[in-house]
């Protein structure tokens, strides 16, 4: 009895006469799809974000709550870039280690101090939200800054806060005590008093005391920026902006405000 060309032994005979060429097109398909993962998760990395977090490094939680959108902090006793008399304030939470921060110091922080600070629209408070992942560096360099701040002042302070952007990759390997030393070197600043400084544990203290203050505002990842009217007492309730966002987001809500 001649064989059915749909009977098992028809097809067994088939898959063995032709096992060569299915696997290669299981083969080619299979590389197909895994190349066209990495392009995607790739494009998104190269937009400056990443598979599943976009513009903004966050601190690991096994199910994050829903981000807010508005928060409240204090300005606390730490620096003031522009009019302490402003009547908007711009609180930033923020790592020197973090791309993301970094963006945005490149990207939009000079346009705010253009149009609001240098204007006496807007004063911008900095307080360090180091992120366990950055650490150890992150913290040094938030000390680092506090230091530049003990010598001289608020103005001090944001210029080795902007030098330290411009030289650190943000990528968590940060800067070394030799390059720290560096930059206050080129501000001017007395090295001893510098050197010693970098180990006082109120510095670090301080630095600390930012970080729980950001966990009470609710903030779980940097940049993060709570943006309201000034207060007498520095209490600042306001629009959560979290990541690099653009400068016309920060125009928006400081447009409305004013």
């Amino acid at each position: 009895m001649k064989e059915s060309p749909y009977s098992f032994a028809a097809f067994k005979n088939f898959l063995s006469q032709n096992f060569s060429l299915i696997f290669l097109g299981l083969l080619i398909a299979g590389g197909g799809f895994f190349a066209g993962s990495l392009w995607t998760e790739n494009q998104q990395l190269r937009s400056g974000g990443s598979p599943n977090i976009v513009g903004a490094d966050t601190v690991a939680q096994p199910q994050p709550p829903q981000q807010p959108t508005t928060g409240t902090t204090s300005v606390d006793d730490d620096p003031v870039l522009g009019d302490k008399n402003a009547p908007i304030t711009i609180v930033e939470f923020s790592d020197y280690e973090c791309p993301f921060c970094k963006r945005h110091f490149d990207d939009t922080q000079a346009q705010l101090v253009e149009k609001y600070v240098k204007t006496g629209k807007v004063k911008i408070v900095f307080r360090d939200y180091p992120l366990p992942f950055h650490e150890p560096m992150a913290s040094k360099e938030a000390v680092a800054a506090n230091c530049a701040k003990q010598q001289g002042g608020d103005e001090q302070y944001y210029a080795f806060h902007d030098e330290i952007f411009k030289r650190t990759t943000s990528n968590g390997n940060g800067l070394d005590d030799a390059k720290l030393q560096a930059i206050a070197a080129d501000l001017g600043l007395n090295s001893s008093k510098f050197t010693t400084c970098l180990s006082d544990q109120a510095m670090a203290d301080e630095v600390k005391k930012d970080t729980a203050d950001s966990s009470a505002a609710g903030i779980s990842g940097t940049p993060s920026f709570i943006i309201g009217k000034s207060t007498k007492d520095g209490v600042v309730s306001g629009d959560l902006l979290v990541g690099a966002q653009p400068f016309a987001s920060f125009e928006t809500i400081i447009d409305g405000l004013l």
